[in-house]
């Protein structure tokens, strides 16, 4: 049903042309979506309303079932994200309100020192990251950047990069997470091989695209969002370290212990029901919540209805944001209902380049159409498992390029381009020139070290 027009004889313009018109269509939709809020100053929430639906008519999608596509869109980005968004909010304004991110950036600068806290929140990210979810990770993280850039005067985002560079790579690289596992599953690889080769080749991408870039991230200004700003509490009144450290790391905490425990063989029963319920990262935002608002809060002195006005205070600067993210989600469901990232990979499968190089490409090329990291690793790898049966190609290696690729430019159509952009209050330029290129720099160092690995193992 898309708007091609071709010679009903000519079996090539058949097979192609309808490709090319849809990458024409998306360029053209997300040109409009950047140029209604960069020119025209639109709100990025009715912009993203306005480039779905125009992308969903343009593609073909029946006109009684665009509107569908864009509340399951938003539904589907919202049900996974609100919870934990508004969790973590929560969570982050009570630490910074309680004194408990202030007692944990002296406690890192004091073991790093001012000169090595990029290094330290990096390694930081990169061990949290590898059991926690990337949105969970990222709304956990930023109360602490903004809390080190605020007490000892520092960009944010130049100390904040490496951190989220740190959580990119093990979000797109490493198991349990949700893309690599299933990658794992579909190319019949090794989960703790994969995993080791991805601590292999996610260091020095880490490095490259962390402390390394954000050197050129100076002289970005990220105004503090209220939701993160603290004050300077007295020593003796703020809450120990250990008790700080433990409160605001309690949902990776609770994600370490649940996903140990979920790789052990549980039989079916109470204990396995119990393992995957508590290791859900809605279920572990809400119990850490709970726990934080008795020790940061009302051990700490905190009166109940004190506690819940600095929750209520911290939900006002996250509400457009969910909107946005709701809005990137209409867009994407309309991409993927239209069969335009499936019609891409088949056009990319005729290529003759190494196979690995081939399931990268495949996985930038939807990742940039579609914004999903994870919808663009699992479409690549329906057209990589046949490249399999070659004895060149290790599957494992397979997973890391095809993760690598799903991270290439983040932009406009992701939910985690404007989680960036929205917390570190920048505009869309500062965004492209910070975040995008830092995902660049993490998917091409990624498949660079692939290629490397793949010439010794």
């Amino acid at each position: 049903m898309h708007l091609v027009f071709v010679d009903p004889g000519d079996n090539i313009t058949q097979r192609t042309n309808p490709c090319y018109m849809s990458l024409i269509i998306i360029i053209l939709c997300i040109a409009l979506l950047v140029l209604l809020i960069t020119l025209f100053k639109v709100n990025a929430f009715i912009a993203f309303l306005i480039s779905s639906i125009l992308a969903g008519l343009l593609l073909g999608i029946e006109v009684s079932k665009i509107t569908s596509s864009i509340q399951k869109g938003m539904g589907d980005m919202l049900g996974t994200l609100a919870i934990i968004v508004v969790c973590g909010a929560m969570l982050g304004k009570l630490a910074a309100e309680s004194g408990a991110a202030q007692q944990i950036a002296a406690g890192l600068m004091k073991l790093f020192g001012e000169r090595h806290i990029q290094w330290a929140l990096m390694i930081t990210g990169f061990i949290i990251g590898i059991p926690l979810f990337y949105n969970v990770g990222f709304v956990l993280v930023v109360p602490l950047i903004f809390s080190v850039a605020q007490k000892y005067k520092m960009p944010a985002v130049y100390i904040g990069v490496p951190m989220l560079a740190s959580l990119s790579v093990t979000h797109g690289f490493l198991p349990p997470h949700p893309s690599p596992t299933a990658l794992v599953t579909q190319f019949n690889a090794d989960i703790g091989t994969t995993l080791f080769y991805g601590i292999i080749v996610g260091i020095p991408t880490v490095i490259l695209a962390g402390p390394v870039f954000s050197k050129a991230l100076k002289n970005i200004k990220s105004p503090f969002l209220k939701t993160f700003e603290s004050r300077d509490i007295p020593v003796g009144e703020l809450p120990s370290l250990g008790l700080s450290i433990f409160s605001s790391l309690l949902p990776v905490i609770l994600l370490g212990i649940t996903t140990i425990s979920g790789n052990v063989a549980l039989e079916d029963g109470l204990p396995k029901t119990i393992v995957y319920f508590l290791g859900d990262p809605a279920i572990v935002m809400i119990l850490s919540l709970a726990v934080a608002t008795y020790t940061l809060g009302l051990r700490a002195g905190m009166s109940m209805k004190k506690i819940m006005d600095i929750y209520s205070e911290s939900v006002k600067d996250i509400a457009m944001l969910l909107l946005i993210m709701g809005g990137a989600g209409a867009l994407k469901q309309v991409l993927i209902d239209s069969g335009v990232s499936d019609e891409i990979a088949v056009l990319l499968n005729g290529l003759d380049v190494h196979p690995l190089l081939l399931g990268w490409t495949i996985a930038c090329v939807i990742r940039l159409c579609v914004g999903s990291a994870t919808v663009a690793g699992l479409t690549a790898a329906g057209i990589v498992v046949p490249l399999l049966d070659r004895p060149d190609v290790n599957p494992n290696l397979m997973v890391l390029a095809v993760g690598a690729g799903s991270l290439m430019f983040s932009h406009v159509n992701d939910s985690g381009f404007w989680l960036f952009k929205e917390y570190f209050n920048l505009s869309i330029k500062e965004t492209i020139r910070s975040w995008s290129l830092m995902e660049t720099i993490v998917s091409i160092s990624g498949l660079i070290g692939v290629m490397i690995l793949n010439a010794f193992v």
